[in-house]
C-alpha cells in the first residue's frame, strides 16, 4: 500500500489557517443575525437561511451520493438538531429580543471551560495547567470586550445561554461517537435537517413571511454563504484537526472579531477597555494552543 504525505509546510499551517477561517467566519453569524433580525423575526430569517443552505445541501448529496451508516446518520441528525436547531434557534432568538451580538457571543465563548470540563474524562483530551490557566484568562478577555455592553433583563439570557448548552453537548456527541462522515457530507446533511426544522417550525407559528426588503435576502446570502459553509464547515474541520478543547479556545477570539466587523458595517465604537480584552483573549489561546503548535513546528511529520 502506497503513503500519501502531505507536504511539510501545508500540515504545519493547516491548522493555523484553518483556525483563523473559523473565527473570522463564524463571527459573520452574529453579524448576520442582527442585520437580517432587522427585517423580520429569528425564526423567518432561520427558515430562509436553511432553506437555502438545505437546497444546495440536498443538491450537493445527490451528486455525491455518499455512503453513510445508520449510526453516522443518527449522530448527525443529533448534530444538526442540537449545534443548529437549538444552538442558533435560542442565539438569533436572543438578538431578535435584543441581545446585542457581542454579548451574545460573550456568551458563547463560555464554551471553551464547559468543554474542557468534560474533555479529560468523556473525550479523553486532558487538559492541562497552562490550558486551564488560558480559558480563565480568557474568560476575563472577553468580560473586557462586552463590559459595557451588559443590560437588559436578565432572564433574556437564558436563551443564549440555553443555545451554548446545545452546541457544547453536539461537540461532545461529535468527538464521542467519532462519525467517518465526510466535513463535506456532514455539513450538507445537517443544513437539510436544519432546513426542516426551521421552516416547520416558523410555519406552525405562523412567523413565515415573505419579506420584500433586498437587504433582508443579502443578509440570508450572508449567513449561507459565510456562517453555515464558512463558520460551521471550518468548525467541522477544526474538530477534527484540533480536538474539542482547542476549537472551543478559538470562540474567545469571536466577540472582539464581532466588535470589528460591526463597527466596520454598522459604525460601533470599540473603546479602550475593549481593545484590552481582545489582547488578552489572544493570550489566552496562545496559551491553550501553543504545545500543540510547538510540537507542529518540530514534528511536522506527525
Amino acid at each position: 500500500m502506497t503513503t500519501v504525505t502531505l507536504p511539510v509546510r501545508r500540515t504545519r499551517y493547516l491548522p493555523l489557517i484553518a483556525g483563523a477561517g473559523f473565527v473570522v467566519l463564524w463571527s459573520c453569524g452574529f453579524i448576520g443575525a442582527r442585520w437580517g433580525t432587522e427585517y423580520t423575526n429569528a425564526f423567518d430569517l432561520l427558515a430562509w437561511r436553511f432553506l437555502v443552505a438545505g437546497a444546495v445541501g440536498a443538491a450537493i448529496l445527490a451528486v455525491r451520493r455518499p455512503t453513510i451508516s445508520r449510526a453516522d446518520l443518527a449522530t448527525q441528525v443529533w448534530m444538526a438538531f442540537l449545534t443548529q436547531c437549538v444552538y442558533l434557534g435560542l442565539i438569533f432568538t436572543g438578538i431578535d429580543h435584543g441581545i446585542s451580538a457581542g454579548v451574545t457571543a460573550l456568551i458563547g465563548s463560555l464554551q471553551p471551560l464547559l468543554i474542557a470540563t468534560v474533555a479529560g474524562p468523556l473525550l479523553g483530551e486532558p487538559v492541562s495547567r497552562r490550558q486551564w490557566i488560558g480559558l480563565v484568562i480568557g474568560v476575563v478577555g472577553v468580560g473586557l470586550v462586552v463590559a459595557d455592553d451588559l443590560h437588559g433583563s436578565p432572564l433574556l439570557f437564558l436563551l443564549p445561554f440555553g443555545g451554548l448548552l446545545g452546541l457544547v453537548i453536539g461537540t461532545c456527541l461529535d468527538r464521542r461517537r467519532k462519525p467517518s462522515t465526510s466535513s463535506l457530507d456532514a455539513l450538507c446533511l445537517q443544513s437539510v435537517v436544519a432546513g426542516v426544522f426551521f421552516i416547520a417550525l416558523a410555519a406552525s407559528t405562523d412567523q413565515l413571511t415573505v419579506p420584500h426588503e433586498p437587504g433582508f435576502y443579502g443578509a440570508v446570502v450572508w449567513l449561507v454563504l459565510l456562517a453555515t459553509g464558512g463558520g460551521w464547515g471550518l468548525y467541522l474541520v477544526n474538530l477534527r484537526l484540533s480536538g474539542a478543547t482547542r476549537i472551543s479556545s478559538l470562540l474567545y477570539l469571536v466577540p472582539p472579531t464581532t466588535m470589528v466587523f460591526a463597527f466596520l458595517m454598522f459604525g460601533e465604537t470599540i473603546g479602550p477597555l475593549a481593545v484590552i480584552g481582545m489582547l488578552v483573549c489572544a493570550l489566552a489561546v496562545l496559551l491553550i494552543r501553543w504545545n500543540a503548535t510547538l510540537r507542529g513546528w518540530r514534528n511536522p511529520g506527525g
